[in-house]
């Protein structure tokens, strides 16, 4: 029998306290409710799985309380309600994603039965999340394993589909590294990356993902098949002047087009080497490689990068693209970033597109390039080509 997972509801009205309480036992979860913020660290634990917050409540708010939690290390599912304005919950939001704690949903008061109900069906028994810190706590592989990974082929490049929103045809590709380790199995780049980052090696790591992405451009041009390869690139990479050289020797090498390969930089990336990263930057335009600025709209200094930077593509911010149905103020942003990205030239890809009711928004908007697992999850080399021929998205 599955294990029932344990919320605990914080809201200082009783009766909304009651409302959210009886909705959950009757999905089948164990409740419980309290409506004294000022008992809340007594009573919170890690054996609940999920949290329930009101963000505006007297003596102490919601805030304070995340705070709190941050500094547990909660790994709660966290979700949050407010009566006050969607801006006040979407801040609320960002700071807990900061501070590493885990906002699966914000609900704006008054909270409707059926949009509840859903929300605690889909959670409940959901395996995927129940002793979640535990299974990561012990299976953390080490900067030394790492080190032998880059060196012996653990890591392999995966590819997701980008198609273009008008015709429904494959544009291009995104490369994401996987690791396939001896113990753990296939781990995803939330794990490769920061241990990279801490151990010194994203440039060993960037530069295996550029090798076999060259290598497979040119292994899918023998096969007939012209693939838009884009890579993320880390600030390390910004760091030589020389990469525009390289860049074009291996192009050369493997028998591409320069358009082949488009490098994904960050705002955050560029502001780390900003005079180095303008340099290289504007030659690899120079030399047609493709350059998109990535998580559009989530950086400090957007506009400014614009304008410095030659970038022939934007992506906007999966956070936004997921949250355009129900959310306003999301669906201006991505209407903004669209417009603004065509105003300059640029063609705009929507990250995140997970529902036919998010792709044909993005149609009406004039968004140009899909991305997300409405289309496909990413896949193997091999799996992708299969599935290209199945999808029937050979172009020319």
């Amino acid at each position: 029998m599955p294990q029932k997972r344990h919320i605990l509801i914080v809201d200082d009205e009783p009766d909304i306290g009651a409302f959210i309480r009886d909705v959950a036992i009757d999905i089948g979860f164990e409740a419980t409710t309290t409506h004294h913020p000022n008992n809340f660290e007594q009573l919170y634990s890690s054996d609940f799985d999920i949290v329930i917050l009101d963000l505006m409540m007297p003596e102490r708010d919601g805030i304070e309380l995340l705070r709190f939690m941050a500094s547990q290390e909660a790994s709660a599912q966290i979700i949050l309600i407010s009566g006050y304005d969607s801006s006040v919950l979407h801040s609320a939001q960002k700071l807990a994603s900061e501070q590493g704690l885990n906002v699966i949903k914000t609900l704006t008061k008054p909270i409707l039965y059926e949009d509840l109900e859903a929300l605690l069906s889909s959670l409940q028994f959901s395996s995927d999340n129940i002793n979640e810190k535990t299974r990561k706590l012990s299976h953390t592989p080490t900067i030394q394993e790492l080190q032998h990974a880059i060196a012996h082929d653990e890591l392999q490049v995966y590819f997701q589909p980008k198609l273009a929103i008008s015709t429904g045809k494959l544009v291009g590709v995104e490369a994401l590294v996987r690791w396939n380790h001896p113990e753990y199995g296939l781990l995803a780049p939330d794990t490769i990356i920061p241990l990279a980052e801490q151990a010194g090696l994203m440039e060993a790591l960037t530069s295996e993902v550029l090798r076999q992405s060259f290598q497979q451009a040119s292994e899918w041009l023998k096969q007939g098949l012209h693939i838009n390869i884009a890579v993320n690139m880390d600030s390390c990479s910004f760091k030589d002047l020389s990469l525009p050289e390289w860049v074009e020797e291996q192009v050369q090498k493997y028998r591409l087009h320069p358009g082949q390969i488009a490098f994904e930089v960050t705002e955050t990336t560029l502001m780390q080497e900003l005079v180095k990263s303008l340099d290289i930057l504007t030659r690899l335009r120079m030399k047609e490689v493709a350059l998109s600025i990535d998580d559009f709209g989530t950086g400090y200094s957007s506009l400014t990068q614009l304008y410095r930077i030659p970038f022939s593509e934007m992506k906007i911010d999966q956070f936004f693209v997921m949250h355009a149905i129900t959310d306003a103020e999301a669906l201006a942003i991505v209407k903004m970033s669209t417009l603004l990205g065509h105003e300059l030239g640029m063609s705009v890809v929507a990250e995140g597109v997970e529902t036919q009711e998010t792709w044909d928004l993005l149609a009406d908007i004039g968004c140009d390039i899909a991305q997300g697992y409405l289309i496909a999850k990413p896949m193997p080399a091999d799996d992708l080509t299969e599935w290209i021929l199945n999808q029937n998205q050979i172009h020319s």
